[in-house]
């Protein structure tokens, strides 16, 4: 079964434009000539130059399961998707309907929202919100103990308050330089219609590659309130689910 995504007119539709891409993993190459972010020759400067050297890989999964539960509190109403999705070498992903459950009302004004921007933002160029010094300011804030190893935090902030740009935090793994967790907040509302838009994406790596990651999302709108995301992405195993019928 494909999923088809539905529009309707929502007070809180635009904010689903911009979120994909304050997730999307970076893809730049550090700008030449920038000031020293953090002291060289330290285990966090050795970290952030590994994370810039990561720039420009790819998705490590072909196939992979996005589960959505999405809630409107106000409306004391919630729902959940459940889908797989094939990422391309060109073009969009690919969706199919695994499992849907829950309250229309939540698939369509939300979840759907989400998966229909997040079509869109494929196409747009990645380089425009990647988390890089071209877009950002570095500060070196400080470790964290994340599991046996270290992660370094560093505060971004964006040179320009520009749609689909975010204030917040980067942590790196010290052995690989890999994106151990993302949060912060859009410094540009999409909508009128928008309050705010908050994030925390954390990921759970295995010798430095991702296994899975897990967004939170809260947006505060003018007219619904607040609504709320979880997302969670996991590589596709066919032998625990069972093949899947190609489109």
């Amino acid at each position: 079964m494909r999923l088809y995504m539905r529009e309707k007119t929502l007070g809180m539709g635009r904010w689903a434009a911009m979120l994909p891409l304050l997730l999307m993993m970076p893809a730049l190459a550090r700008a030449a000539g920038d000031d020293a972010i953090v002291e060289a020759g330290t285990p966090a400067a050795t970290a952030f130059a590994r994370y810039l050297g990561r720039m420009g890989e790819s998705r490590p999964w072909d196939v992979e399961t996005v589960e959505i539960d999405a809630s409107l509190p106000k409306l004391k109403k919630a729902g959940r998707l459940r889908v797989l999705r094939r990422l391309l070498p060109v073009g969009a992903p690919q969706y199919q309907v695994l499992e849907s459950d829950g309250d229309e009302t939540v698939r369509q004004r939300v979840i759907y929202r989400y998966l229909t921007a997040e079509a869109q933002a494929a196409g747009l160029p990645a380089e425009a919100v990647a988390i890089t010094p071209a877009n950002y300011k570095f500060r070196y804030k400080g470790t964290v103990k994340s599991g046996e190893g270290l992660a370094y935090i560093f505060q971004i902030t964006p040179h320009k308050n520009r749609q689909g740009l975010i204030k917040g935090e980067l942590w790196l793994d010290g052995e690989s330089g890999a994106v151990l967790r993302q949060s912060g907040r859009l410094v540009k509302s999409p909508s009128m219609f928008l309050k705010r838009v908050e994030f925390t994406r954390e990921i759970d790596l295995h010798e430095g590659a991702a296994q899975s990651r897990v967004t939170h999302v809260t947006i505060t709108a003018r007219l619904v309130g607040t609504a709320e995301l979880t997302i969670r992405e996991r590589p596709y195993d066919s032998l625990a689910m069972g093949p899947v019928a190609a489109e």
